[in-house]
């Protein structure tokens, strides 16, 4: 790919209606643009980041053993007046109607269908558990949308929903989505800790919010420190073994400002250990039983005739919203470099040739250069501009593309000129560069 034919439309300066780092990065760079208030199109740099973080998600998801299915974006007013959300939700809920008169709204998120979904195809306890998600657009008329894609309107989702026979196996399945997305964000390279959280319009009795630390976050949080040296490493997809992880994490007090009770704060965490500050909610789990089966006659058989309804929880993802999130932990504002996660960089390496006018020398090489990791699955970019070295390496630090090769009119031979971004340059031939990239890729 040649940075020239590239959809990459970027800023000299920082917008000055964008506040926090991640909304004038993502403007800077040409991630998105506004098309509305709250409502933004993703450009290719930033739809490619944001499906690789789709994809983390979709495999964690899929390794707990829960299946996909896509709902529509608008649903029909009736599931919700049979739940009786409809009149509750509030202003959030954008409420339509069609040319037949019949009323309709934009899914805030997805209860109310997938439980509809679930009561007219299962009959049986046999057939449980159901472990569902889907990834799709959500849409929440927010009162003062700001802060670019961490607070909007319109946001792309995961969303899953679990439904088995009882509290002790509901339990089960809450535990498995929350080992699934302490993974999520391991791969992303977050520090998301789970916070004992308000259920909010979900409802509900039990719920946690995963949160990254972040001075421009919305949530204020009080926690033990030592919560962050917990690991989620070794636990594995059994009762036993997730109820000690939940155990582990739940040694150490952590919630979030509705939580809060300063005498217990004070009593559980010794003061050297305290933490008070804000942060950034990623991800959203609850368990709520019958909410939503109970009114929804979603019910299952059971021997002897006895019908019961199920045990519900939802577990949500904000795909979108992590973007902005990376870029919060990652960005370093001062010297313009944007760290990525080598798992949702756009780009694996960019290759930086110095072209003039009158010289074109180094083409060739780039090209060769450019093939040869093409053969070896590394996504490659092409800076194919006249701009100076110094110029390109600034470009793409701020683009966040995680290695570049340098390469001048006299370069010569096998060694390359290698940069990792934000280090010093070494030399390295090809085939040390592409084995790096390559071991990368393969850990994640």
């Amino acid at each position: 790919m040649l940075i020239s034919k590239s959809f990459i439309p970027i800023l000299k300066n920082n917008p000055t209606e964008a506040k926090i780092k991640s909304h004038q990065l993502m403007l800077r760079v040409g991630m998105i643009r506004q098309s509305s208030a709250g409502i933004y199109s993703w450009l290719p740099l930033g739809f490619k980041v944001m499906k690789k973080i789709e994809r983390i998600v979709r495999e964690e998801q899929d390794k707990i053993g829960a299946q996909e299915l896509l709902m529509p974006t608008i649903q029909s007013s009736d599931i919700w007046k049979e739940s009786g959300r409809y009149d509750d939700y509030g202003e959030e809920m954008l409420r339509i109607k069609d040319r037949q008169n019949r009323e309709m709204l934009y899914g805030p998120t997805n209860e109310e269908l997938i439980t509809e979904i679930f009561r007219s195809s299962i009959k049986s306890y046999k057939l449980l558990p159901q472990l569902l998600y889907h990834v799709q657009w959500k849409f929440r008329d927010e009162l003062r949308p700001r802060f670019g894609i961490m607070r909007c309107r319109e946001f792309y989702m995961k969303d899953a929903y679990s439904f088995d026979l009882n509290d002790e196996e509901a339990k089960f399945s809450y535990n498995k989505f929350y080992l699934s997305y302490l993974k999520i964000f391991k791969r992303l390279e977050l520090s998301a800790i789970p916070m004992a959280a308000d259920t909010g319009p979900i409802g509900g009795n039990l719920s946690h919010e995963f949160i990254i630390l972040a001075d421009t976050g919305e949530s204020k949080i009080f926690t033990d420190k030592r919560i962050f040296e917990v690991d989620s490493d070794g636990y594995k997809l059994e009762k036993k073994s997730l109820e000690e992880l939940r155990k582990k994490y739940e040694t150490y007090y952590s919630v979030t400002d509705e939580k809060y009770n300063k005498s217990e704060f004070e009593k559980n965490v010794p003061e050297k250990h305290r933490l008070v500050t804000k942060g950034i909610e990623v991800g959203h789990i609850f368990y709520f039983g019958d909410k939503y089966s109970k009114p929804l006659n979603a019910a299952v058989d059971f021997q002897g005739g006895k019908k019961d309804f199920v045990k519900m929880g939802s577990y949500g993802v904000g795909v979108s919203r992590l973007v902005g999130a990376i870029i919060e932990a990652k960005y370093n504002e001062k010297d313009e470099i944007m760290k990525w996660p080598f798992a949702v960089s756009p780009y694996d390496i960019a290759i930086i040739p110095l072209i003039s006018k009158n010289d074109n020398s180094t083409i060739e090489k780039t090209n060769n250069i450019y093939n040869f990791l093409k053969e070896k699955n590394i996504e490659a970019i092409i800076d194919d501009t006249e701009e100076n070295f110094s110029s390109k390496i600034k470009k793409f630090n701020l683009i966040g593309i995680p290695y570049q090769i340098l390469i001048g009119k006299k370069s010569e031979g096998d060694q390359l000129e290698f940069k990792e971004i934000g280090k010093e340059a070494q030399h390295l031939s090809l085939n040390q560069i592409s084995d790096l990239i390559i071991k990368k890729k393969n850990k994640i």
